[in-house]
Parts: structure tokens; sequence; C-alpha cells
């Protein structure tokens, strides 16, 4: 029986065997968590009606359809047939239904596999600094670390997350800096989907309540690259600063992000699909994924460039890169808010 690698919502692998799109209900159980019973589909506590729904397939009694299960959790199946491999995503109601304000729980591992939580800073102002390798911010962690160092006693503590595929990638630029503030690596961008990031540095401010005061805006660590980003880093530390004294809030604190489409969702499930098949050694179907994951997020740089840099490409001054750069300023620089 042919194996399927499902990629879960979490980021994590679950290896299941498949028989025409429908796997057992045990398995499927046992790898995601949630059973099917009389009230629905349950993970713990937690119960999604099935509201006549039929997940178990007539064709094969006790195994479950794929599909049909995704569609009744509220998360979008992405799956190539020619593939052994499918992603699961959020779709955009259920990401919406999700809002309500309070910081997204995130647990993510080091550069060496330690799980750290974001949520253990709870009761600090918060800020969630993102970066990446392929980014010219892989040289603004020190400049994080001052401003860090400066305003630890006034109780900010910052947590810095490298969107990036292989934690290798990011491991010189955080052993040449030695941030004193967690940083972590989400190799399936599941900080992009659960904040709703789209390019880097970007940050999310969360008071001490856990509440989102300030969604995602650019904002780099220093003004080693101003000249190509156009933002000055002392702003956004100025307005920082105000918040952690005062808890006066910028004017920018008040947009709210763009709101996300199922075509945005389905773009981060073929970019997980390519990330796991280039690192297996299958590039050529993981340019096939990324190609699709650009397509449906042609301005998530999220998607866009780090394909480039997974891909073997130059993502500061390939000819790839250069021409979506070129793209993306004419159209205006879309998604790239600063504070």
């Amino acid at each position: 029986m042919p194996v399927l690698t499902l990629i879960d919502v979490d980021g994590a692998e679950h290896q299941l065997a498949v028989q025409g799109g429908t796997v057992a209900a045990a398995e499927l159980a046992a790898a995601t968590g949630w059973e099917l019973k009389p009230e629905g589909l349950c993970r713990g506590e937690t119960c999604v009606p099935l509201l006549g729904r039929v997940v178990i397939s007539p064709n094969h009694p006790g195994r479950i359809d794929l599909r049909a299960w995704a569609d009744a959790l509220g998360v979008l199946l992405v799956h190539a047939a020619e593939d052994d491999v499918a992603a699961l995503v959020p779709s955009a109601a259920t990401h919406a239904a999700t809002r309500d304000g309070r910081a997204p729980s995130l647990t993510l591992p080091d550069v060496d596999g330690t799980p750290i939580s974001f949520d253990d800073l709870s009761g600090h102002k918060r800020v969630l600094v993102t970066w990446a390798s392929w980014c010219g911010c892989r040289h603004e962690l020190a400049g994080w670390e001052r401003l860090q160092q400066e305003l630890a006693d006034s109780g900010l503590r910052l947590f810095s997350v490298a969107l990036d595929t292989d934690p290798e990638d990011a491991r010189p630029w955080i052993e040449a800096a030695q941030p004193s503030y967690p940083v972590v690596v989400d190799t399936a961008h599941v900080t992009a989907e659960k904040y709703d990031i789209t390019n880097v540095p970007s940050v999310v401010w969360v008071d001490e309540q856990d509440r989102i005061v300030k969604h995602p805006t650019i904002a780099p660590g220093d003004d080693c690259f101003r000249e190509y980003t156009k933002i000055d880093s002392a702003r956004h530390h100025d307005a920082l600063r105000a918040w952690v004294a005062t808890g006066a809030l910028p004017s920018s604190a008040g947009r709210d992000p763009q709101p996300r489409t199922d075509d945005g969702q389905r773009a981060l499930g073929e970019r997980r699909i390519a990330a796991h098949l280039v690192r297996r050694g299958d590039t050529d179907r993981g340019r096939v994924h990324l190609a699709a994951a650009q397509e449906l997020a042609p301005w998530d740089w999220t998607v866009r460039r780090s394909g480039i840099a997974l891909t073997g490409g130059d993502p500061f001054l390939g000819e790839e890169f250069l021409a979506f750069w070129e793209e993306w300023d004419s159209a205006g620089r879309p998604g790239y808010d600063a504070t």
C-alpha cells in the first residue's frame, strides 16, 4: 500500500498508508489526534460536529476519505496526485475565525532542536521578530540584541524566528550574534501563517495580557540596508521605547493585516511540500510546487524569495530575485508596511 507523507498544520510530518485517497481511521487518529466519535471529529476536549458530512469512505469500510476529513475540519488539503506528499493548511475562513486578538500559541525548536515557547514570555511586553538567512536582515540580530539589553529591565522580551528551510542556514548568523533573547527556526513557516507575515524583517507586538497590539509591519534591526528598505530603523525603535515606557502605541498599530485568502493559504501548503521534496533530493518536483505557490501568492516574500534560496538560486543578486524585486517595486511594494 502506498505511503503518503502528510504535513500537518503545525509542520509535523506523518507517514500514512493510503488507498484510493483513504486512510485507516485508527492510523489517522494516532497521527493527528483527531478521532472520529459520534459527536464528530474530536481532539482532546475539542469536537468539530460533522453536520451531515460523511468522512468514512463508502467503498472502504473503516477508512476515512482524507479530503472529506480535511473539509470537515476546515482545513485545505494540498496534494498533487503524482507526489507522495501532501500538506494541510487552515482555510481562510478557519484562519479568520481564530483571530480573537490574542497572540496564537507558538512553540518552535532552536538550531539544536530544543523546543522554545513564545508563550513562556507571557506577562511581559513581547516583540516577535522574524527574519531569514535569505534576507539582509540576517545581519541585524546584533541590533536587536542592543535593543533587548536596553529595554530588558523595563520588561520587554524579544523572541526571534528565522523563516528558513534548514536550521543550519540560520546557525552561522545566530552564533555570530550570540543573542541573549530566544532564537528559533521555523522550517514549516507556521509563524507566517499564524501571524499573517508575508515579508521579513517583520515584527509583531504583544502586550502583557497576550493581546496583539500591533500587527506585522516591516522593522529593520539597524540601518545597514536603509538605502534598499527606505526605512529608518529609529522610527520603530523609538515607538517601541515609548510603548515600553508609557504604553503609547504608534498609528500603525491600528492597521489590521490583509485578510488571508484560500489561495494564500494554499501557497503556504505548496511551499511546505516543495521544501519537503527538495530536502529529500527531488528538486525538480520541488520547483513545480514552488511555481504553484508563487502563482497563488505572487507578493509573499516568504514564498517567493525563500523559494529562490530553497532551489539553490541567489536570493540577493541573482537574476530571478532582481526580476522579482523590480516587478514588486513597480507594483508599489505590496505588503511592505513600515512602522
